[in-house]
């Protein structure tokens, strides 16, 4: 095999999305459902970027804003609204965003690593990649999701 092209194991698929006009992706492996937007219940004492759970055919699904989380205000929700449903280590929690935008497929090299810049979300990210006119940011769901307040007892699974 020639060093131009990829291996499989070096193609890594992520489900794009945005929120406002900013993309993010999420690898393909770590989401399990993606859904209109549904009315959640509130839970008391939670903190904005929680917009509650919901029941997703028998099981309780706490739902974060990802806007929100990122500090920039709760999203007025519309029924456009998308809720991507991910495994968080041992956890499924869903992921409020504006809109699914596509699948990507990249090899790993061509991942760019998020930049070092002060009082920034990039502890968010695991990394960002550019193309065809647009960049697209990278989750760490792990990071995402490491709050006190979503549920402590249950912890990050080891990889």
């Amino acid at each position: 095999m020639s060093d131009s092209t990829a291996s499989e194991s070096d193609i890594r698929q992520f489900i794009t999305f945005t929120i406002g006009d900013e993309e993010y992706g999420v690898d393909i492996m770590a989401i399990r459902e993606i859904k209109g937007w549904t009315a959640s219940t509130e839970l008391p004492n939670t903190p904005p970027y929680m917009r509650g759970v919901i029941n997703l055919r028998g099981a309780i699904v706490p739902i974060l804003d990802l806007r929100a989380r990122f500090g920039r205000g709760v999203t007025t929700t519309t029924p456009r609204h998308v809720i991507i449903v991910v495994a968080v280590g041992n956890r499924v929690a869903g992921i409020l965003v504006d809109a699914v935008a596509d699948i990507l497929a990249v090899a790993a090299g061509e991942i760019q690593p998020t930049p070092q810049v002060e009082r920034s979300d990039a502890g968010f990210l695991t990394g960002l990649v550019t193309g065809d006119g647009r960049m697209v940011a990278l989750l760490d769901l792990d990071h995402v999701f490491a709050f006190d307040e979503f549920d402590p007892s249950e912890g990050i699974a080891a990889a």
